[in-house]
């Protein structure tokens, strides 16, 4: 099926689904995918559950998106962890707020919204009770350091595709030259996914919060990518060597994951 491209040669797939009126979705390879709200304040989040096939519990996993918004991309990556045999809750910090695509600024008040659907995650039928993995992608990174420097016991780790190290709002020169401060606060095993021609300045961040973790002895690998740009893992005009790193990206993360959870060598809880 062909998807339709952007500018920037991101590829946006239709995604086919069979809907219920539960709001569950069911694809191919036996993953469910559920859809409900979740309450942060007066707030109602929009959120998507996917499910593995068989029986559970299963390991969970938090999935926080980019600027670029909540879409059948980010669909299908929840669809792809599940398939591994992770629970993964999906937040939609945008839309509950009526936040546009591609903000520049940060709205705070968001992080309390992917905060009530990690807790929701923690409680949910079928999940493990067990500190969860985050799966992070640009913005998404910044809000995985913040819910570590605050929620580090229920956090067993974390793996970021090009995340933000730094805080939006940040005046230009801390953006440029250092990291947001819960770099130093944290101590979450953290992966590092990013293409060798992704921006200068994310790969900057990135770079300088692997070296700060790795002083403190805190568990971190950094995972470059040669001859990949940013987005390699779904762009529409992927190139032979982007297609092979968004296959190895996706087994990275799985087995980074299994690594630091609570599971046993066939990704189940223990």
């Amino acid at each position: 099926m062909e998807g339709k491209g952007d500018s920037m040669g991101y590829k946006y797939f239709p995604v086919m689904l069979v809907l219920a009126l539960s709001g569950r979705a069911a694809f191919a390879d036996g993953v469910t995918i559920e859809k409900m709200t979740v309450m942060s304040a007066d707030v109602e989040v929009p959120v998507e559950i996917a499910i593995p096939s068989g029986k559970g519990p299963f390991p969970p996993v938090l999935y926080i998106h980019a600027k670029r918004g909540y879409d059948e991309v980010d669909q299908r990556h929840i669809t792809t962890l599940a398939e591994q045999g992770f629970l993964v809750m999906a937040p939609d910090w945008q839309s509950g707020r009526f936040i546009e695509r591609w903000p520049a600024t940060h709205n705070p008040a968001t992080e309390n919204d992917v905060e009530a659907a990690m807790d929701k995650l923690m409680s949910y039928p079928n999940a493990c009770r067990i500190p969860i993995g985050i799966v992070g992608y640009s913005r998404g990174g910044y809000y995985s350091i913040r819910l570590a420097a605050r929620r580090g016991k229920d956090i067993a780790a974390i793996a970021n595709y090009a995340g933000h190290m730094q805080n939006p709002n940040a005046p230009e020169p801390e953006q440029l030259f250092s990291v947001a401060p819960e770099i130093a606060q944290i101590n979450t095993p953290m992966l590092f996914l990013i293409g060798e021609q992704d921006y200068e300045l994310r790969r900057m961040n990135g770079g300088r919060a692997f070296y700060s973790l790795y002083e403190r002895g805190v568990p971190v690998e950094m995972q470059y990518y040669p001859l990949a740009r940013r987005a390699f893992d779904f762009r529409n005009d992927q190139s032979p060597e982007e297609k092979i790193a968004a296959r190895h990206a996706r087994e990275r993360v799985k087995n980074w994951l299994r690594q630091y959870m609570k599971v046993d060598r066939n990704g189940r809880c223990k």
